[in-house]
């Protein structure tokens, strides 16, 4: 069984754009694009955990939620810092940038950000 998330986006070609561009540092690609909507997954096999980066269903603006945020698990500090990076280059902005976050763990590599929509996502290295 796999699992998902769903992002609010508020401009599809920007935000998908940003996903395509981001993901794609740590080896992530989309497997599935309707119209206002885009599915990702690791390799774009559908498999595991996919992200949609989608426009509301409702028709409503999409706004992001207080508290909520997307971390992916990533295999080295370098992806880490690519994926911060990639982020920036795609209109992105900073919470937090890469580098040690000690109080969550000795082993606890991390960056945070928000993408064009201000969805606030996390890429973290604990070995």
């Amino acid at each position: 069984m796999s699992v998902y998330a769903t992002v609010g986006v508020v401009d599809p070609a920007v935000s998908h754009a940003f996903y395509d561009a981001v993901l794609a540092t740590i080896g992530w690609s989309s497997h599935a694009d309707f119209p206002g909507w885009r599915g990702y997954s690791k390799g774009g096999s559908g498999e595991g955990f996919v992200l949609w980066a989608a426009t509301p269903f409702d028709g409503g603006p999409a706004t992001p939620g207080n508290g909520a945020m997307i971390g992916f698990f990533v295999d080295s500090r370098e992806e880490v810092h690519a994926f911060h990076a990639a982020a920036m280059a795609q209109g992105g902005s900073d919470e937090g940038p890469p580098g040690p976050r000690p109080a969550y763990g000795p082993n606890w590599y991390a960056a945070y950000l928000r993408d064009p929509a201000g969805n606030k996502l996390a890429v973290v290295r604990n070995p």
